[in-house]
């Protein structure tokens, strides 16, 4: 029986520790404002209060809403991009 614990869970702690994970937020946030993702998220909320009438939208459905709409949103290349500064974060690190 393994009782290591999950890569992912290794991954994320060694982001936390070194404060890649805080590096990373601040440039994933600074990209979508720079490629307009908040300005489409917005109006897209806008869009949906509009549609649905502010009465009949209820906070969990409009997360809902935006959680989706919000992922559709972010450029590819901006995941790939993302994905890569993580593996290259791996690369320089013996192990997660």
């Amino acid at each position: 029986m393994n009782t290591e614990p999950p890569i992912k869970a290794i991954l994320h702690q060694k982001l936390i520790e070194t404060g890649e994970r805080q590096r990373l937020q601040q440039w994933l946030r600074a990209q979508l404002l720079q490629c307009g993702w908040k300005d489409q998220l917005q109006a897209h909320c806008q869009d949906v209060i509009q549609q649905k009438s502010l009465e009949q939208v209820t906070v969990d459905n409009l997360v809902a809403e935006l959680t989706l709409k919000g992922r559709e949103l972010v450029p590819h290349s901006l995941m790939e991009e993302l994905f890569q500064r993580v593996k290259t974060f791996l690369a320089q690190h013996d192990r997660p």
